[in-house]
């Protein structure tokens, strides 16, 4: 056991006090030209009405808009003592949404960043929200720990349906593109969590049911994230250490799996450049080729657990961790060339640094020997 005089090495090991000064060498690379936040971000979405900004989430309770291409926060939204775990935006009513530790659902009005309404109703923690319009309403799905998930009639804070039939914890809502028409009477909204279990649900604003036959069993736990690409496929992220790809034609059987050494937190698709983008728990953003399955590059710049990812305009990858930092990455192919030479050369600095160096005035075996040789020749 190590000893030390700072009180926040106490009872600590070895190993402990090791990561942490891992981390902090870490910490100062400027890989992906981090934006360094206060707080852990867990979530983030885009803001759709500007292609260079994005939303994140942080665990001290605020909602953060930022330029990703000037690192600036463009915006704050605060009011919550909790940690948020989700965003969403609607550009309809103009309003953001955080789902909170304390079990609701803040929102705030973009234009005056002043909190609006607040959504209660869930019995544990909110872990995901979604937001989406229906016959010219604006419409608020929350899912929670409780393992419920409610539909909100945004204009007037009330609970349009609660859903029930997982039986553990909710972590990710997905809308299927396929399905939504904002003049339709309903759309299929995707949800998954703790129970491993994929389930359908058809909403609208009278009725809400579960689609059948139900569930879908694609991982052995927890399910993370589901991503839809622009063929319908569902794309998912797994405690199971595995991300992978349900076909749609094929009622949602597995068509691919991307086996990674840690927790999968989310994924994304590049469809401009047929890439897979998943984020790790052991602090990497793997980029994947879709259709062979292969690895192809891995950003290393974060030094916490990923939690998130998004796509943005001309191929670029946005991730955000609870290291506190949000990270670009280009997936351009001369940038990302470039990037994978990079880590190459990296790589073999490191391996360079790690060889044994000879001792000034020291010889090798070989140098050895061939003085022996000398010497004996000598006598």
């Amino acid at each position: 056991m190590s000893r030390s005089d700072d009180p926040g090495h106490y009872f600590q090991t070895d190993s402990s006090l090791e990561e942490i000064a891992r981390r902090a060498a870490k910490s100062k690379n400027t890989k992906g030209n981090p934006i360094k936040l206060p707080s852990k971000i867990l979530a983030i979405t885009a803001d759709p009405q500007d292609e260079d900004q994005v939303y994140v989430a942080e665990a001290a309770g605020i909602v953060k808009q930022i330029h990703i291409e000037t690192s600036k926060v463009s915006a704050t939204f605060s009011g919550p003592a909790a940690p948020l775990t989700s965003v969403a935006v609607s550009s309809y009513s103009g309003t953001v949404f955080a789902g909170c530790w304390d079990k609701s659902i803040w929102s705030w009005s973009i234009s005056t960043r002043k909190p609006a309404k607040r959504f209660q109703g869930h019995g544990d923690f909110v872990k995901a929200v979604i937001a989406f319009t229906l016959h010219g309403k604006d419409v608020l799905v929350s899912a929670s720990q409780d393992a419920s998930i409610i539909v909100w009639d945004v204009a007037t804070g009330g609970k349009l349906h609660t859903l029930k039939g997982h039986t553990r914890g909710i972590l990710a809502l997905a809308l299927d593109p396929a399905d939504y028409e904002p003049s339709k009477d309903s759309v299929m909204v995707f949800s998954a969590g703790s129970d491993r279990e994929i389930r359908r649900w058809a909403i609208g604003l009278t009725t809400a049911s579960e689609l059948q036959p139900s569930p879908i069993i694609a991982h052995e736990t927890s399910i993370d994230a589901l991503h839809f690409d622009s063929d319908g496929d569902l794309w998912t992220a797994s405690a199971d250490k595995t991300a992978k790809c349900l076909s749609r034609g094929r009622e949602w059987e597995e068509d691919s799996k991307f086996e990674h050494p840690d927790f999968v937190r989310d994924v994304a698709v590049d469809e401009d450049g047929g890439w897979l983008l998943t984020a790790c728990r052991d602090e990497h953003v793997r980029v994947w080729d879709k259709g062979s399955g292969k690895l192809h590059h891995i950003f290393s710049g974060h030094f916490e657990e990923v939690t998130g990812l998004l796509l943005l305009s001309k191929q670029r990858l946005i991730s955000v961790s609870i290291d506190a930092t949000v990270r670009l990455w280009s997936l351009r192919p001369q940038e990302l060339v470039k990037a994978i030479k990079e880590a190459e050369d990296e790589h073999l600095g490191t391996e360079k640094e790690d060889e044994p160096e000879n001792k000034k005035g020291m010889m090798t075996a070989e140098e050895e020997a061939e003085l022996a040789e000398l010497l004996d020749d000598s006598e």
